[in-house]
């Protein structure tokens, strides 16, 4: 493609290509450099992730139960002023409680934790 810019003509892709085969050529430079201890690299980050599931897990459970009693206290002030839609937001509330606990344990189980 061909553009036209006062007298000068640019070749417009032929120099986009160009910078995109420099750009790449550059990137790949880098990954080589930085992949010469890249194992040592990934084993260190598997141990630190691993690290943190324990407490990942245990906080899932807490919000869960702080989830839980907030849960309780709204669908009670709800059931004594008589609204409608006390069933609806029950459910709600117990959904996401339900859901913390089956995503920690799910986590603590799929990562052999």
């Amino acid at each position: 493609m061909k553009r036209v810019y006062g007298r000068f003509t640019k070749n417009v892709s032929r120099q986009v290509l160009c910078g995109w085969g420099l750009l790449a050529g550059l990137v790949l430079i880098s990954f080589y450099a930085s992949a010469q201890d890249g194992v040592a690299g990934l084993n260190e980050a598997n141990l630190k992730v691993r690290s943190y599931f324990v407490a990942g897990t245990n906080l899932m459970y807490a919000c869960g139960s702080v989830l839980g009693l907030v849960g309780a206290i709204k669908v009670f002030t709800k059931w004594n002023q008589g609204d409608n839609d006390t069933s609806k937001v029950a459910a709600s509330w117990f959904g996401s409680c339900i859901f913390l606990v089956v995503v920690a344990t799910v986590i603590k189980s799929f990562f052999n934790v």
